[in-house]
């Protein structure tokens, strides 16, 4: 226990190392606070984070799964990305009520759209806990017993932390298990939309411009918190009403100016800032290659058939964005991290470690074989995680095969019940799946993605199972499709649902050998199975204790280090300056974005770049009133050098009196690799200007009843 609480007091030291980048705990930000104020932060780390009353961070939420919002008024609205509610605006939307095309803006709480499955969590407070995970744990036995007693501690303080259900309580590694810190949720789940731009502003650049700068896109909805008649969370009733909210956000309309301090507060999800060179080689040259190749080809078929059709848009809108944002990001990510020669720097880095390492017989008995240790973990997993990776592109993206394959399930299941469970559960599967699958799409990536594994993966790279496969032909696997598509009871809701309502052991018994006869997607899916559940997990089980002693080497070793702990989708906070970029020779990009960059960009052949009527009507009357830039223009995305990921879509972006100047929603493309390496001369996050929001909400939608919630400054 002394070597922990000896860790925990290092690890101080350490943690607040400052330079470009980093993703802070606000619990710790008093040492960060001499810094910020210094490049032009008026506040305190206290009105961020404090234990004894309310600040910033009581202003900002996680927003379902994986988003940040924040409130922006004492009626608990809340601002986030429009992508970041895109499936539910895409739910609540028909042919006849398309809030996706036309947008929705409620006019009484009344109007306002109860969103179902949606949940935002506020932090309550976070605590040091390491002392008490690692309580009993003999540091010098067997790595499972150490793992076992962990998750025994962390299993109590949970359950005496929750207050028997009151709060949602987490407890995440810092550092790879060098630290542990506790994270007390209170959970809001009447949650409902507000509104919305239509697509053509919410969405303006698209596909193509996903990623990218210059950017024009107004990404953002708002959405309202509901609690029951005494301010606790409670489930949707009409009978709840608007969250009195303990702290909002004001929003300042004189906006920033280069060179200006900004913050960014939010829930960012993964990063791998401490990978090895083998690490990245990984990650660049192993998971990233498959995921960009098949996703590459979905996005094709799709946005083929998505051009035909209002109504196939509609649909597949929120598949095809899901799959383009990992497609872009992966391809801008080995971009970068070719451009900046990432993986060599990181061997140079280690071998002046490892010198350093050799030099000190205390460091050379404790770490003197660890960077081979890790290579040679590496070299294991390789070929496993390029194997897994184009096994899961291709086999878990087929949609159909994937409907089967829980048909499946159920009828190898349907012992254990009568047959009218059986049906039930067959019929509510068919109700969940077909609605919103389009045959011609799904049979052509059948063919496309099929085609390609089997004649570009080297014969020893497919799993035995699935051998017989290989290169295969087009008309084979067309072959294939049809049987599929055309020919059985899957062809249509109709012809299965037929099959379902007549089902009897016969047929069942006839649908299992028809299911016998066509096993290559349960025999690829259990190949991926077993490459992520049994061969894969041992080896990262294995990086993550090398991982673990790696950190304390850096802080050994190389104290003069910035070790920020990695992002594990909890509150952190970035900060940094509202600055242009050259990200190669020959090009600068101001740092802001203006309405002229929207009637430059419009194209009515182009779907990515149509414009609504009625904002180019707006644009061109140059009427932006108290929302115009000092020359009169107004400005609609700005970049800064803010460390972000994936999580901070809908980070509030605050300048230095602690006011909202835009939210976060994208990240420069030359700039993604920062998830694995931060470069602060090419990493940019990108935000919407609230001034831009505000203009949208007030003059294209007319909800003056929304602006007048808010506190403009």
């Amino acid at each position: 226990m002394k070597r922990v609480l000896f860790l925990i007091g290092f690890l101080s030291l350490f943690l607040y190392a400052l330079a470009d980048g980093g993703m802070w705990v606000p619990l710790l930000l008093q040492k960060n606070e001499a810094e910020m104020q210094q490049m032009g932060f008026k506040l305190t780390a206290e009105d961020i984070y404090s234990i004894n009353h309310s600040g910033l961070k009581d202003a900002v939420v996680l927003f379902g799964r994986g988003c940040t919002a924040e409130l922006i008024s004492p009626n608990g609205l809340l601002l986030t990305n429009h992508h970041c509610g895109y499936s539910y605006i895409q739910r609540y939307s028909t042919m006849e009520n398309n809030y996706l095309h036309d947008g929705f803006w409620a006019q009484s709480y009344e109007e306002e759209i109860h969103c179902a499955g949606l949940e935002v969590s506020f932090l309550v407070r976070m605590e040091d806990v390491t002392e008490a995970v690692m309580k009993d744990v003999d540091i010098n036995s067997d790595q499972n017993k150490q793992d076992i007693q962990i998750a025994t501690n962390i299993e109590r303080l949970i359950k005496e932390s929750s207050e028997e259900g009151k709060y949602r309580v987490n407890i995440k590694p810092l550092y790879y298990g060098n630290q542990y810190y506790m994270y007390i949720y209170k959970v809001y789940s009447d949650v409902r939309l507000v509104g919305t731009p239509p697509e053509t502003i919410g969405k303006f650049g698209g596909d193509t411009d996903n990623w990218v700068w210059p950017r024009h896109t107004g990404d953002f909805s708002l959405y309202r918190i509901y609690t029951a008649p005494n301010g606790e969370p409670a489930a949707y009733s009409e009978e709840n009403i608007p969250m009195n909210s303990p702290h909002f956000l004001p929003i300042s309309t004189k906006g920033i100016e280069e060179g200006d301090f900004t913050m960014v507060i939010g829930y960012p999800g993964r990063t791998m800032q401490y990978y090895t060179s083998d690490g990245v080689d990984l990650v660049v040259n192993y998971r990233n290659p498959p995921a960009i190749t098949q996703r590459g080809k979905r996005l094709d078929i799709m946005k083929k058939y998505m051009a035909e059709s209002a109504e196939l848009r509609l649909m597949y809108a929120a598949k095809a964005n899901s799959i383009s944002n990992g497609w872009k990001k992966w391809i801008g990510e080995n971009q970068g991290i070719q451009n900046s020669n990432v993986i060599e720097l990181k061997k140079q880095q280690e071998k002046t470690l490892h010198e350093k390492i050799k030099q000190n017989p205390t460091w050379n008995i404790k770490y003197g074989t660890l960077l081979q240790d890790i290579e040679s973990e590496y070299s294991k997993s390789k070929q496993l995680e390029y194997q897994a990776a184009y096994l899961r592109e291709t086999f878990t993206a087929v949609e159909l095969p994937g409907f089967v394959e829980k048909v499946r399930k159920i009828l190898e299941d349907e012992e254990i019940g009568t047959m009218e469970m059986t049906k039930e559960k067959l019929l509510a599967l068919s109700k969940g799946f077909y609605p919103s699958f389009y045959k011609p799409i799904d049979k052509e990536i059948f063919v496309a993605l099929l085609h390609h594994y089997f004649n570009v993966m080297p014969q020893d790279q497919i799993p035995d199972a699935i051998k017989d496969y290989y290169a295969v032909s087009l008309p084979t696997l067309k072959v294939l499709s049809e049987e599929l598509y055309e020919r059985s009871v899957f062809s249509s809701q109709e012809q299965f649902e037929k099959f379902v309502n007549q089902l009897s052991t016969s047929k069942i018994k006839k649908m299992k050998r028809w299911l016998d006869k066509h096993q290559l997607f349960k025999d690829a899916l259990a190949a991926h199975r077993e490459l992520q559940n049994n061969q894969i997990p041992p080896i990262n089980a294995q990086l993550d204790q090398y991982y673990k002693l790696y950190l304390q080497c850096l802080m050994d070793v190389e104290p003069e280090r910035v070790l920020f702990p990695d992002a594990n989708l909890t509150m952190r906070v970035a900060y940094g300056k509202m600055l242009g970029i050259a990200p190669i020779d020959g090009i600068y990009y101001l740092p802001y974005t203006t309405s002229e960059g929207i009637l430059q960009k419009e194209d009515p052949d182009h779907f990515d770049y149509q414009l609504d009527a009625r904002l180019k009507e707006l644009l061109l009357k140059r009427d932006f009133g108290k929302y115009a830039d000092k020359e009169g223009n107004l400005r609609v995305a700005f970049i800064a050098a803010n460390h972000t990921t994936g999580g901070n879509s809908g980070s509030p972006i605050l300048n230095g009196n602690g006011e909202l100047v835009g939210i976060n929603f994208d990240r420069m493309w030359e700039g993604t690799m920062s998830d694995l390496y931060y470069d602060v001369n090419q990493c940019r996050n990108i935000s919407v200007d609230v001034r831009y929001i505000l203009y949208i909400i007030d003059y294209y939608a007319n909800a003056q009843n929304l602006i007048k919630e808010m506190q403009l400054r």
